[in-house]
């Protein structure tokens, strides 16, 4: 009989299928969130879960995330007993048609949402990444700011966030979409960004709250009209793009990640040109009045011009009497500023020359052509205006033009008086095709205004000074403003039939495609602030 030994009780057997096993579960319980409670009170304040956004927004089943299982380490205030995976911050990339693009995306079922020291620098690994890969990346901000419990960590962590903002300003293009509450200093990182989207009635933007602002002011207001999203995109110019439901606006990201390069060093996507390049654009005689005085709607113009009439206009809301738009021509990607004559006569002010500068510099550095259609009586005449600093906030315009090494591609259409026509990219600045139509008035400012000056004592000596005028003003008109002045001087290339504008415009594009315009070697320009 033999004897068998007992083995003595040990540590159960752990297997790889068993590892694996806990892994999945765990896996399971990160993409499912904290609670059903949580969840529900999401849905009920019409918002959707942070990964039915990334599913929105990414191609479908292509988005890889980071750092699912991170876990605060801060303690105190209950702090230790409440750990939950992902740490409120949900962090990867995917694919958006088919290109890389990273993102972040606040989880407000989690800590509201808030920033704390592991959150943060989920963030910062993912931006850090997205500057080695040379890919845009999105932050899907719904978070309630910095993690009191935390103190000045979390505030670090901001920090963090601020400053690889602004390494990768004008490196890789940074969209941020506010799903939810951001204020405070957390509004600071969606100003630094190339682009901010905003939803109505949910999303909300702001440094101090309406709390904060009555107790000091006394002024009573609401989240909304604080700092909603029709706010910022009409009046504030925060917003570039303001939404009414979440669909729609990820949608829209997506639709303007098509127009964009992955990083500065790319041209923009191109696609195929199946709109012809000598498509003639006959309707613009018709669209367009030769009477100076009579509005039209620039919308029109762009329309005719672009490839299948399609564009995708940048602050729509916000300082109206100028068009910020992407479109292609010819399959290449454009960026156009034009004066809009339906909106106080297309004048430039303080707030259309800040948008249009802004947009000039996007379109600069991702390498974005740029076609400015000129149709600008002047700068907006007054008091709040020159108090206001319209001479700084219009030299941030003429800055960024003339800062600008992409291809440049001016065309009047009809009125380019004074200082506004040389701020709008015309030939002295350095425009590299100044075109015009025949109907083109380029001059120190309209033959009335001008006639007023010149002929002021004629004028009041005469004995018929209604007469003298209109006789001075003709004559100003026939000698000075008459559609070849500026072609006989050099400071228009061509005088052409504005049916062919888009023919002329692709020519031109195609024409500069390997513009090479080298800037002199400094740290950085002093720009108008």
């Amino acid at each position: 009989m033999s004897i068998v030994e007992e083995q003595p009780p040990g540590p159960p057997t752990v297997t790889m299928a068993g590892r694996v096993a806990e892994l999945a579960g765990l896996r399971e319980q990160v993409l499912t969130g904290p609670s059903r409670q949580a969840t529900e009170a999401q849905k009920k304040k019409g918002k959707l879960t942070v990964r039915e956004r990334l599913e929105l927004l990414f191609d479908k089943g292509t988005f890889t995330e980071t750092e699912p299982f991170r876990r605060h380490r801060a303690t105190g205030f209950g702090l230790e007993a409440k750990r939950p995976h992902s740490d409120g911050v949900v962090t990867g990339w995917g694919s958006v048609d088919g290109r890389t693009v990273f993102a972040y995306a606040h989880d407000f079922r989690i800590f509201g949402g808030a920033l704390g020291e592991a959150h943060a620098q989920k963030i910062h690994k993912l931006m850090d990444l997205a500057e080695k890969a040379g890919a845009p990346v999105i932050g899907l901000c719904d978070g309630a700011g910095a993690r009191i419990q935390e103190g000045v960590t979390a505030l670090a962590g901001y920090g963090g966030i601020f400053q690889r903002n602004v390494r990768n300003s004008g490196v890789i293009p940074q969209i941020s979409v506010i799903m939810g509450p951001c204020a405070g200093g957390a509004a600071y990182s969606p100003a630094l960004t190339d682009f901010v989207f905003m939803v109505r009635g949910t999303s909300q933007m702001f440094i101090t709250g309406p709390d904060v602002v009555q107790a000091v002011t006394g002024e009573q207001i609401t989240q909304d009209g604080l700092g909603g999203a029709d706010v910022h995109a009409a009046t504030s110019g925060v917003a570039h793009f303001a939404y009414d439901d979440e669909e729609h606006c990820l949608e829209d990201v997506r639709h303007l990640l098509s127009y964009l390069p992955s990083n500065n060093r790319e041209l923009p996507p191109s696609e195929p040109a199946d709109d012809p390049a000598d498509r003639r654009n006959a309707s613009l005689l018709d669209l367009v009045p030769a009477d100076p005085n009579r509005a039209y709607d620039m919308h029109a113009v762009i329309e005719e011009i672009v490839d299948h009439g399609d564009y995708f206009e940048v602050h729509a809301r916000w300082a109206p009497n100028i068009i910020c738009a992407l479109a292609r021509l010819g399959g290449q990607v454009v960026g156009i500023v034009a004066n809009q004559p339906q909106t106080l006569a297309g004048v430039l002010d303080i707030e259309s020359s800040e948008k249009a500068a802004r947009f000039v510099q996007m379109c600069d550095a991702f390498n974005i052509p740029l076609v400015s259609l000129v149709d600008v009586p002047g700068f907006l005449p007054g008091v709040d205006q020159e108090h206001g600093g319209v001479i700084r906030h219009g030299a941030k315009l003429l800055y960024a033009y003339c800062n600008a090494t992409v291809p440049r591609i001016s065309l009047v259409l009809r009125k380019a008086y004074g200082g506004a026509y040389i701020v709008m990219d015309s030939r002295s600045i350095g425009t590299d095709v100044a075109l015009a139509w025949p109907t083109n008035e380029i001059a120190v400012m309209g033959a009335e205004g001008a006639a007023n000056v010149v002929f002021r004592r004629e004028i009041a000596a005469s004995d018929d000074p209604d007469a003298t005028r209109a006789a001075r003003i003709e004559e100003y008109r026939r000698e000075l403003m008459h559609p070849y002045y500026a072609a006989e001087r050099g400071l228009v290339d061509d005088v052409i039939d504005p049916a062919d504008t888009r023919s002329a415009l692709i020519g031109a594009l195609a024409m500069l495609r390997d513009k090479h315009a080298p800037l002199p070697t400094r740290k950085h320009g002093n720009q108008p602030q």
